[in-house]
């Protein structure tokens, strides 16, 4: 076990920190980069879409499985196997010669950032000793948390100053710090972990997933036509296969008894509403901010930084506030809040003042996300017994990509934003405006949500500490749930080798 402000802990620390910043900071500035991408390979909006879903399918379909392998065959062998993975990915992402080309990189990039993810958490809990995790993860959040805010204004500046390709670039190097810091991290792993992965499990998911959205977001392009309509079949067709097959692995990643509790299974349906409004917000808004309203790269990259700060800010206190006086008012409120701030956007036009009109939809927007995100994750974890709580974790984060995923595929058809719309002012505005209408609806919807099915008192009876096994905690500053044990929940100390 290491300590505290000793020389190994400080290799832990930069190790586990740049590597999530990395994977944080690329995944935020991707966003600003999808306008001179659309530009340069001559793509329309289902390419800008496929560029970021590719990644994100991939993160939700093996995260869950890549913690398991971390758990078998160690958890800083598995981080650093992702790094490397993530970096060469990156510089494939880079020298990507079409669009069809970078999508297929950045699939391969978020096979890379789905084994990296898992890791870095559990290393800290894994390595540090029991009394200095708290102040490990603080580190660590806080941290990662600020790549994730400069993502957007490192890669408007990257872009502005050179081209688009060095938003992947930049990750060469950093890879390459993680890597040699990683030689002083010592090696976990659980030794009490269940034999066995479910492939089957990961496969089928990708493979539904991936159908499901490509005919969703190909319906948007050609309408339903008949190859359309097949593909969809067949995604939903693998997506029941895939709960079948759960229902009956000895080791699923997706357990399905957790969804018996009613906290578990209300939390998660927040988490689509939440996270799916969020991603399909900060797609569009990225582009238009750049291709409708003129802003720069870097000015585009800026737009979200409140929202960022805020959470970093407010996150805390949020979660403060929901142990006092129990989490269902917060989640109830802060979707409101959030759908209130996308009304504001309403109003956005292509002479649009950032100070007078994005910069107030973005301050309420972060007040309302800073006020549901902790309350919502940490009731995900309390819903089920402590020796859950890795599972849960996984399977929180994997719903809130699903979101994400199904939501940039679907918003833009159902906006009307097929084909070269995004590129007519009066087109993509009208569709905007349509999709951010949408977006508060969802917000809406999460909340009545929450005040149905979320109750106060979260925390089931825990097992004995003897039987408590460490948890897999997966953090992601804006586009992910920041998945965090409660207060007083510290796992025993996991075996080491």
């Amino acid at each position: 076990m290491i300590a505290w402000g000793t020389p190994a802990a400080r290799w832990v620390l930069l190790a586990t920190i740049t590597g999530s910043g990395l994977a944080f900071m690329d995944a935020s500035a991707v966003n600003v980069a999808l306008e001179p991408i659309g530009e340069d390979l001559h793509s329309e909006i289902d390419g800008l879409q496929w560029t970021l879903n590719a990644y994100t399918l991939m993160l939700a379909a093996l995260i869950p499985l890549a913690g398991s392998l971390a758990d078998h065959f160690g958890r800083r062998r598995i981080f650093v196997f992702g790094v490397v993975w993530f970096a060469a990915a990156s510089a494939m992402c880079g020298f990507a010669p079409s669009i069809e080309a970078l999508i297929a990189f950045r699939a391969l990039q978020g096979v890379g950032g789905a084994l990296l993810t898992p890791g870095s958490l559990a290393i800290l809990q894994s390595s540090f000793e029991p009394r200095d995790r708290a102040r490990a993860i603080g580190a660590w959040s806080g941290l990662s948390g600020i790549a994730a805010a400069a993502g957007p204004l490192i890669g408007g500046l990257l872009i502005d100053a050179l081209s688009w390709q060095w938003i992947f670039f930049v990750n060469l190097p950093l890879a390459a710090l993680v890597v040699y810091a990683a030689r002083h991290v010592p090696e976990t792993r659980d030794r009490d972990a269940v034999p066995g992965f479910d492939v089957a499990g990961a496969v089928l998911l990708a493979l539904g997933l991936a159908a499901t959205t490509w005919a969703l977001t190909t319906a948007g392009e050609q309408r339903l036509s008949a190859e359309v309509l097949v593909v969809l079949a067949a995604g939903v067709v693998l997506l029941v296969v895939f709960t079948l097959v759960e229902a009956r692995s000895p080791h699923p990643m997706l357990p399905l008894r957790l969804f018996r509790a009613r906290q578990f299974t209300g939390a998660n349906l927040v988490t689509v509403a939440v996270y799916a409004a969020l991603s399909g917000m900060m797609f569009l808004t990225a582009v238009y901010l750049q291709q409708i309203a003129g802003f720069s790269a870097v000015a585009a990259g800026a737009a979200m930084l409140p929202v960022t700060v805020l959470m970093l800010v407010l996150s805390s206190r949020a979660g403060a506030l929901a142990e006092r006086i129990g989490p269902r008012l917060p989640m109830t409120l802060g979707p409101v809040v959030m759908a209130c701030g996308f009304l504001l956007l309403l109003r956005v036009g292509p002479d649009l003042s950032y100070l007078t009109v994005v910069l107030p939809a973005m301050i309420v927007f972060g007040l309302g996300l800073s006020l549901t995100v902790a309350p919502l994750t940490a009731t995900a974890l309390a819903a089920v017994e402590d020796r859950y709580s890795g599972i849960a974790s996984g399977v929180n984060n994997a719903v809130s990509r699903g979101a994400g995923l199904l939501a940039v595929a679907v918003l833009p058809a159902a906006s009307g934003l097929g084909g070269d719309a995004f590129r007519d002012p009066a087109a993509f505005t009208a569709g905007f405006h349509a999709a951010m209408a949408v977006c508060a609806g969802l917000l809406v919807l999460g909340g009545v949500l929450a005040f149905v099915t979320i109750r106060d008192r979260l925390a089931p009876p825990e097992p004995p500490a003897a039987a408590r096994r460490p948890q897999r905690t997966v953090h992601c500053a804006v586009d992910g749930p920041p998945l965090e044990r409660p207060r007083g929940a510290e796992p025993a100390a996991p075996p080491t080798d």
